[in-house]
Parts: C-alpha cells; sequence; structure tokens
C-alpha cells in the first residue's frame, strides 16, 4: 500500500501565502484552491516576482521559517506504522521543498524545477509532466500497489479519482460542492479513519 499525500495544505502551510504575508503582495495568496489552471497560476506568480524584483533567496529567507502544520510529523509516522510507503505527490518546486523534508522525516517527494538566472530571480519553472499526481498513481497502480492519496485543491481531484482510494483534506467548501463524492476529512484525527477504512478494505480484498 502507498499513501500519496499532497505538501501544501495538507503536511506545511502554503510556501505562496507566507511569501505574501512577508512581502505584503496580495495576489501571491493565491493558491490552486482558488485557480484550476496550474499554468495560469504559475505565470501569474512569476509576472508578479519579477514586478517585485522577488529574489530566490529572499523565498528561501520565508521558507526557513514555516514548519509542519501541527500534527503533520505525527501523521506521517502513524502511516508508515500502519504498513503504508509514504510519497509525496507535489505541484511544489525541489527548490522550495527541500528546506521542509527533513522536518518531515525525509519522505519521497515528486515535484517539479524552477529556473532561476543568474541574477538569483525565478523565470520559469519547468513540469516534471502535466498532470504528474494522477500519471503517478496510475504508474504505482500499474506496478501493482494498492494507492490511498489525500490532497486539498483542484490540482488533487484528478490524483484523488484515480487512487483506489481518495480523500480531501480540509479542502474549501466549493471544492466539496464540486466534487460531492469525494470524502472529506477535517484534521488528521478523521484522516487516520479513512486510511484505515482504506487499508480494512484493500487487506479484505473488498475493492480492487
Amino acid at each position: 500500500m502507498i499513501a500519496c499525500l499532497d505538501l501544501e495544505g495538507v503536511l506545511i502551510p502554503e510556501i505562496w501565502v507566507g511569501v505574501a504575508e512577508k512581502t505584503q503582495i496580495d495576489e501571491l495568496r493565491l493558491t490552486t484552491r482558488e485557480i484550476p489552471d496550474y499554468d495560469v497560476l504559475m505565470k501569474k506568480r512569476l509576472d508578479l516576482l519579477a514586478k517585485n524584483s522577488l529574489t530566490l533567496s529572499q523565498i528561501h529567507s520565508v521558507i526557513s521559517t514555516l514548519k509542519p502544520l501541527e500534527g503533520a510529523v505525527d501523521f506521517v509516522n502513524w502511516l508508515r506504522s500502519e504498513l503504508f510507503q509514504v510519497i509525496i505527490l507535489s505541484d511544489t518546486f525541489y527548490e522550495f521543498a527541500q528546506p521542509l523534508m527533513k522536518q518531515l522525516g525525509y519522505p519521497c517527494l515528486f515535484c517539479h524545477r524552477l529556473e532561476i538566472n543568474e541574477k538569483d530571480q525565478v523565470v520559469n519553472y519547468h513540469l516534471r509532466l502535466s498532470d504528474q499526481k494522477t500519471k503517478a498513481v496510475q504508474s504505482l497502480q500499474a506496478l501493482n500497489f494498492k494507492v490511498v492519496a489525500t490532497g486539498d485543491s483542484y490540482n488533487d481531484v484528478g490524483m484523488l479519482t484515480q487512487a483506489n482510494f481518495g480523500v480531501f483534506f480540509n479542502p474549501p467548501e466549493k471544492i466539496i460542492q464540486e466534487f460531492p463524492k469525494i470524502p472529506v476529512a477535517r484534521d488528521y484525527e478523521e484522516l487516520k479513519k479513512q486510511f484505515l477504512v482504506a487499508k480494512q478494505q484493500i487487506l479484505s480484498g473488498t475493492y480492487s
């Protein structure tokens, strides 16, 4: 069994929201909770970084202050104790996320890359591949793994519906209304219960 987890909003705070609070650039608060099209969102972010002359070092200074959400480390450790292997499937970037991986116990992380110029400015981004979360789950299933997944945003929907069992973690109400068939957990205790249900079904062979 493999647990595929989104990163921001599930295990750590939203990095771009943290940057927005530090820089007072309110438009950087927008995430995939509000803008489903990731390319539209990232182009907007890159434009804002350029207009405000923000460097990767300045963004790192914000990231260095972030901590995992309360209960996140215990949740990841609990998953491992319940026979789940843990993979983080995220639309963040290695240049952002790596400093936080130590705090989470170095789980496996699949995400994207940023392009940085000689002035330490973020000038572009490069996806591992489009819709990588869904495709990663498909590939794991092709290897005969059972996948249980959780995320909180529009960009997690494909992953959640492709997984053998998918559950939203504390998503916005509008996403719940748009995807009423996907179960919802509001906190880690509820999420544990959902994963235990999935585990029992997997071990008993009651679903494919």
